[in-house]
């Protein structure tokens, strides 16, 4: 009889290819014979042909490393990586670049805040519209005609750059085009990956696909700098130089445009019946407002940019006021945030299909909260930086896996327009930072930075307490719906306490268990 673990798996109709001596290949008799010599140990095989498997034995590091990159195995995920990873790359560059001239034109700090209003506004406007568009049409189509929008707009800035003839309304105007542009991608970019992946390594691939935005965020910054010493000479007027960086960036675009092209999933729409977009707009609310879990879900990563993000928002200020840092301590303050993000992701990335997943987030949360206020109590770069590297870890967990569940837990039809309604919230993010920002005007940088964490916290506490549900979510399996924990039975058992989450494997009712 073969060992089981060496016949390979076929679907009907087919036959093992190892009945018959004509077709074991030398291979597989050399596994039987290492078999023989050694039947206690447990030998896991790895597939080299059709006809052959070898047993490999793996380090528990090689299995990490391997759990680590899961996601990275399924081939259109590693083309959706890197093109994400050459946007997000290109946009992390343009903040520089965009920023640095601007402020070179104006020495205005006003300036660089309607210019990122520009650019955020369009997110809130048009983003319900392009969830409706990513559930209704063929989401790689979306994506590579979005892409070559931004790369189209980014050659032309670049030449009136690199010109010259450059003002600041052009980053206005630029602003509001690519804001509006990504509105549309962007809930087809984050409602694709559920559907290209096995369900079971979702939490993996939104991990890896946070830890693109960590590292971009880390060495982006850096390599625009660098571009624009290297190209401007070290004249600060040159604007040419300038231009050369936007260039560049409009080749990270390319890039990203043709990861996207090579991906084989076209992203045809779940939805079989048509319906009207008005329709389809109210739908995504009311789907939200009937499923609780998903509305918890949403809140939950709401909550975090009023105060979850004032670290990151009030940084400069801290290092001056509080640090009483230079240009060169707040480079090292912002390292150890995106340093501790990355680490976070790649962590998080490494756990995979984590059991618990809804206790996880709150108690993420509330060290996030506790790193909050560390940050807040620090005076020395050194504790700042610690607290600093804590604050990115733990805001990447609670992010990555919140959106994580949300993938899981949402239908498939549904999927781009709760992305949608999420990214929604994004676009208003300078709205829901002023209350933060005026406490630190009246009371202080620490104190609005202590306050920003008990508020966390507190929000948090009080999202369980209206939403306990999300308590009792639990891991998610391939090919089962993910389901809320039931409680424990206090005199006697209650089936029915434990709810399913709306996913597409669970519309049918559970089996009875009598």
């Amino acid at each position: 009889m073969e060992p089981k673990h060496l016949v390979a798996q076929h679907g009907r109709g087919h036959a093992s290819p190892l009945r018959g001596h004509a077709t074991i290949g030398p291979a597989v008799r050399q596994s039987r014979r290492i078999i023989r010599a050694s039947p206690s140990r447990r030998l896991r095989p790895l597939v080299s042909s059709p006809d052959t498997r070898i047993p490999l034995r793996l380090s528990p590091s090689s299995l990490a490393r391997t759990r680590m990159f899961q996601a990275l195995s399924v081939r259109d995920f590693r083309c959706l990586w890197v093109s994400n990873l050459a946007a997000s790359f290109a946009m992390q560059m343009q903040m520089v670049a965009r920023g640095w001239l601007i402020y070179d034109m104006t020495s205005s700090p006003l300036a660089l805040t309607w210019v990122m209003l520009s650019f955020m506004l369009p997110s809130f406007v048009f983003s319900l519209a392009g969830g409706v568009v990513a559930d209704r049409m063929r989401k790689k189509a979306i994506m590579i005609t979005s892409q070559l929008l931004n790369t189209a707009a980014t050659l032309l800035l670049a030449t009136i750059v690199f010109r010259g003839d450059v003002t600041f309304w052009h980053f206005i105007w630029f602003g509001l085009f690519n804001g509006t542009v990504l509105s549309f991608s962007m809930p087809a970019r984050a409602s694709v990956i559920p559907e290209i992946v096995p369900r079971h390594v979702v939490v993996n691939a939104m991990a890896l696909q946070s830890a693109t935005f960590n590292l971009s965020r880390i060495a982006g910054p850096a390599v625009a700098g660098f571009l624009i010493a290297w190209f401007a000479g070290g004249d600060t007027t040159s604007h040419s130089g300038v231009g050369i960086v936007f260039y560049a960036i409009a080749g990270l675009y390319i890039v990203s445009v043709s990861g996207t092209a090579m991906l084989h999933y076209d992203g045809a729409p779940q939805r079989q019946t048509e319906t009207r977009v008005l329709h389809d707009l109210a739908e995504g609310f009311t789907y939200m407002r009937r499923e609780r879990v998903i509305l918890g879900l949403v809140i939950m990563g709401l909550v975090p940019m009023t105060f979850g993000w004032a670290p990151s928002m009030l940084m400069p200020a801290f290092n001056q006021d509080v640090i009483g840092g230079d240009p060169q301590t707040l480079g090292y303050l912002m390292t150890a945030m995106g340093v501790g993000a990355l680490a976070g992701s790649l962590t998080l990335a490494r756990l995979g299909d984590i059991g618990h997943k809804g206790r996880v987030l709150f108690i993420a949360a509330y060290l996030w909260a506790v790193a909050i206020i560390g940050f807040s109590l620090s005076g020395v770069l050194a504790v700042a930086m610690l607290f600093g590297l804590f604050t990115g870890a733990f805001s990447s967990v609670m992010g990555s896996l919140n959106m994580s569940v949300v993938q899981l837990a949402v239908r498939p039809e549904i999927r781009g327009r709760v992305m949608a309604i999420n990214m929604m919230t994004h676009g208003l993010m300078p709205l829901f930072f002023l209350p933060i920002s005026a406490l630190a005007e009246w009371l202080g940088i620490a104190t609005a930075l202590f306050a920003s964490g008990l508020l966390l916290a507190a929000t948090m506490l009080a999202t369980g307490r209206l939403f306990p549900e999300l308590l009792r979510i639990d891991k998610g399996h391939s090919g089962e719906a993910m389901r809320p924990v039931p409680r424990e039975p206090h005199p006697q058992p209650a089936p029915e306490a434990s709810m399913p989450l709306p996913t597409a494997s669970n519309t049918e009712p559970r089996r009875s268990t009598a």
